[in-house]
Protein backbone atom coordinates (compact mmCIF):
# COMPACT_ATOMS: atom_id res chain seq x y z
CA UNK A 1 0.00 0.00 0.00
CA UNK A 2 1.20 3.29 -1.10
CA UNK A 3 2.30 6.18 1.51
CA UNK A 4 -0.48 8.62 -0.64
CA UNK A 5 -3.04 5.99 -0.44
CA UNK A 6 -2.48 6.10 3.84
CA UNK A 7 -2.23 9.42 3.97
CA UNK A 8 -5.49 9.82 2.31
CA UNK A 9 -6.97 7.67 4.78
CA UNK A 10 -5.60 9.44 7.54
CA UNK A 11 -7.26 12.86 6.21
CA UNK A 12 -10.75 11.36 6.38
CA UNK A 13 -10.50 10.26 2.74
CA UNK A 14 -11.97 6.45 1.86
CA UNK A 15 -10.07 4.66 -0.33
CA UNK A 16 -11.23 1.63 -2.33
CA UNK A 17 -10.06 -1.63 -1.25
CA UNK A 18 -10.17 -5.43 -3.42
CA UNK A 19 -12.27 -8.09 -2.49
CA UNK A 20 -9.27 -10.32 -1.17
CA UNK A 21 -8.61 -7.13 1.35
CA UNK A 22 -12.52 -7.30 2.83
CA UNK A 23 -12.88 -10.75 2.41
CA UNK A 24 -11.25 -11.74 6.00
CA UNK A 25 -13.59 -9.19 7.41
CA UNK A 26 -16.68 -10.19 5.95
CA UNK A 27 -16.58 -13.87 6.16
CA UNK A 28 -18.01 -13.95 9.36
CA UNK A 29 -21.17 -11.42 8.48
CA UNK A 30 -22.01 -12.73 4.80
CA UNK A 31 -24.97 -14.62 4.01
CA UNK A 32 -24.86 -17.48 1.63
CA UNK A 33 -26.52 -15.60 -1.35
CA UNK A 34 -24.27 -12.55 -0.36
CA UNK A 35 -21.74 -11.10 -1.71
CA UNK A 36 -19.56 -7.72 -1.78
CA UNK A 37 -19.56 -5.42 -4.76
CA UNK A 38 -17.26 -2.84 -3.12
CA UNK A 39 -15.66 -1.77 0.03
CA UNK A 40 -13.55 1.25 0.58
CA UNK A 41 -11.78 2.15 3.79
CA UNK A 42 -11.73 4.97 5.83
CA UNK A 43 -8.95 4.99 8.73
CA UNK A 44 -9.26 1.70 10.34
CA UNK A 45 -13.59 1.94 9.48
CA UNK A 46 -15.13 -0.19 6.42
CA UNK A 47 -17.97 1.35 3.92
CA UNK A 48 -18.76 -2.35 1.91
CA UNK A 49 -21.53 -2.78 -0.78
CA UNK A 50 -23.26 -5.76 -1.20
CA UNK A 51 -25.71 -7.20 -3.41
CA UNK A 52 -27.97 -7.23 -0.25
CA UNK A 53 -27.30 -4.33 1.80
CA UNK A 54 -24.74 -1.95 2.97
CA UNK A 55 -22.48 -2.72 5.79
CA UNK A 56 -20.43 -0.05 8.03
CA UNK A 57 -17.69 -1.51 9.97
CA UNK A 58 -16.44 0.98 12.83
CA UNK A 59 -13.70 0.12 14.96
CA UNK A 60 -13.47 1.67 18.11
CA UNK A 61 -11.10 2.48 20.92
CA UNK A 62 -7.08 2.59 20.37
CA UNK A 63 -6.58 -0.81 19.44
CA UNK A 64 -9.98 -1.18 17.46
CA UNK A 65 -10.34 -4.47 18.97
CA UNK A 66 -14.12 -3.08 19.85
CA UNK A 67 -16.25 -3.29 16.58
CA UNK A 68 -19.63 -2.05 15.86
CA UNK A 69 -21.45 -3.57 12.49
CA UNK A 70 -23.80 -1.43 10.99
CA UNK A 71 -26.36 -3.73 9.00
CA UNK A 72 -28.66 -0.87 6.53
CA UNK A 73 -30.90 -2.91 3.99
CA UNK A 74 -31.23 -0.81 0.86
CA UNK A 75 -35.18 -0.74 1.19
CA UNK A 76 -34.16 1.61 4.44
CA UNK A 77 -32.47 3.80 2.54
CA UNK A 78 -35.38 6.57 1.60
CA UNK A 79 -32.60 8.95 -0.29
CA UNK A 80 -29.04 9.68 -0.70
CA UNK A 81 -26.94 12.60 -2.74
CA UNK A 82 -23.80 12.60 -4.03
CA UNK A 83 -21.55 16.58 -4.13
CA UNK A 84 -18.78 15.66 -6.28
CA UNK A 85 -15.46 17.46 -5.92
CA UNK A 86 -14.89 21.26 -6.97
CA UNK A 87 -11.84 23.30 -8.07
CA UNK A 88 -10.69 23.94 -4.00
CA UNK A 89 -12.34 20.98 -2.19
CA UNK A 90 -10.97 18.32 -3.93
CA UNK A 91 -13.12 15.65 -1.81
CA UNK A 92 -16.44 14.06 -2.92
CA UNK A 93 -19.46 13.18 -0.20
CA UNK A 94 -22.07 10.57 -0.15
CA UNK A 95 -25.02 11.74 1.54
CA UNK A 96 -27.09 8.72 2.52
CA UNK A 97 -30.46 9.13 4.41
CA UNK A 98 -32.17 6.05 6.45
CA UNK A 99 -35.49 6.00 7.13
CA UNK A 100 -36.03 6.38 11.09
CA UNK A 101 -32.99 8.61 11.50
CA UNK A 102 -33.40 12.17 10.93
CA UNK A 103 -29.05 12.73 10.17
CA UNK A 104 -27.44 10.95 7.03
CA UNK A 105 -24.45 8.91 7.28
CA UNK A 106 -22.18 11.09 5.47
CA UNK A 107 -18.80 9.60 3.92
CA UNK A 108 -15.42 11.51 1.96
CA UNK A 109 -14.31 10.04 -0.65
CA UNK A 110 -11.04 10.88 -1.92
CA UNK A 111 -10.44 12.90 -5.61
CA UNK A 112 -9.22 9.25 -7.15
CA UNK A 113 -12.70 8.05 -6.42
CA UNK A 114 -15.47 8.63 -8.65
CA UNK A 115 -18.37 9.59 -6.15
CA UNK A 116 -20.69 8.58 -9.41
CA UNK A 117 -19.67 5.15 -9.38
CA UNK A 118 -20.13 4.81 -5.99
CA UNK A 119 -23.67 6.39 -5.78
CA UNK A 120 -24.58 4.24 -9.16
CA UNK A 121 -24.18 0.79 -7.16
CA UNK A 122 -26.39 2.45 -4.48
CA UNK A 123 -28.57 3.59 -7.03
CA UNK A 124 -28.67 0.27 -8.57
CA UNK A 125 -29.75 -1.55 -4.90
CA UNK A 126 -32.26 1.05 -3.76
CA UNK A 127 -34.20 1.76 -6.94
CA UNK A 128 -34.44 -2.33 -7.57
Amino acid sequence: MSFFKNFNGMLGNANEISSEEIAKETNILLTQEEYVERAYKLVRDLFIFTNKRLILIDKQGVTGKRVEYLTIPYKSVSHFSVQSAGNFDLNSELFIFVAGKNEPIVKTFNANLNVFDIQAILAYYVLK
